[in-house]
């Protein structure tokens, strides 16, 4: 137990750092922008408790929050994909699965599983979270559009990711 807890915490750390010090200046034409700090909520274990992952979701929001110079933003954001990871795992794992403190990555579960969950959290954060950063109605199109593509720049780093640690059994799969 202690061990997840430590390299779920380093994980934070290099996401963090990532986010930050890489790609925060990173967008193209201002239209789409990548957010892989959301994998420090979607890669925690999955019997977590709901207090802890809202805590932790929180607690991830705040940080980058106080490095964008937001109000909040990330934060609301975070707590949305929190709570979409739940309702997500409930829908789609059995009980016995949900228990366990497996960490739901590439390696653990079924490419289409693992797929399908980050590509539906992705969206689901980044249209929370840019409909609250314009906070109107008006331009929503405008707002559905840089989160789709957000969405896509997020994941293609997300895999590009899943890809440098995958720690599957088989790395090469067997015809």
């Amino acid at each position: 137990m202690a061990k997840i807890i430590i390299f779920n915490i380093i994980r934070f750390i290099l996401l963090v750092i990532l986010q930050v010090a890489l790609l925060k200046n990173v967008s193209y034409y201002n239209i789409a922008t990548p957010f892989p700090y959301i994998l420090c909520i979607l890669l925690l274990p999955l019997g977590i408790s709901n207090l802890t992952l809202f805590t932790l979701a929180f607690l991830t929001g705040i940080t980058i929050d106080a490095f964008y110079d937001s109000v909040g933003v990330h934060t609301a954001a975070c707590v949305a994909l929190a709570y979409f990871r739940i309702f997500f795992l409930n829908i789609t794992l059995e009980v016995d699965q949900r228990d366990s403190f497996q960490t739901p990555s590439w390696g653990n579960m079924k490419f289409k599983w693992y797929s399908t969950y980050i590509l539906l959290a992705t969206l689901v954060q980044h249209i929370v979270l840019f409909t609250i950063e314009i906070f109107s109605f008006e331009n929503i199109l405008q707002t559905l559009i840089r989160a789709l593509l957000s969405t896509i720049f997020t994941i293609a780093i997300i895999f590009v990711i899943s890809l440098l640690t995958y720690s599957g059994k088989n790395k090469i799969p067997n015809n």
